[in-house]
């Protein structure tokens, strides 16, 4: 009867030891299960992959319309400043072509002042004479009113 009881015994701390082994072997299972990323947690990271490619490519992308962007303005600044320049040399050849203009007109001013001069000589020295005469007449009266004075 004892060893009846033993093997009971046994038998029962055998069963015992399985269902320990068994429950060690699920708590095992259930740590490497915990290791493994689920099958949402791999979408999830897939799509947050994803989501960073896009970004990057955005990034990139938007770095390089930046850069067309500012090789864009570069080049309208590069023909601003042409035009500018064109504009300054076209009031430069206007501003030399008025020069010229005035210092022609300056010179054939000169020129009719001088050949009037050579014309009119002859008449500037009757003129002088003239006036010359004139004032000489004039003194002439004021002496003889003076001396008609003294005689009254």
């Amino acid at each position: 009867m004892s060893s009846e009881r033993e093997r009971e015994r046994a038998r029962e701390r055998e069963s015992a030891r399985a269902r320990e082994s068994a429950r060690a072997r699920a708590r095992a299972r259930e740590r490497e299960r915990a290791r493994e990323p689920s099958a949402r947690e791999r979408a999830s990271a897939r799509e947050s992959e994803r989501a960073q490619s896009e970004s990057e490519t955005s990034a990139r992308r938007a770095r390089r319309e930046s850069e067309r962007a500012r090789e864009r303005e570069r080049e309208r600044e590069r023909g601003e400043r042409a035009r500018e320049s064109e504009r300054e040399s076209e009031r430069e050849r206007a501003r030399a072509s008025e020069s010229e203009k005035r210092e022609r007109r300056e010179r054939e001013r000169e020129e009719r002042a001088r050949a009037r001069e050579r014309e009119s000589a002859p008449e500037r020295a009757e003129r002088e004479r003239a006036s010359e005469s004139s004032r000489e007449r004039a003194r002439e009266r004021a002496r003889s009113l003076a001396r008609l004075s003294l005689s009254l």
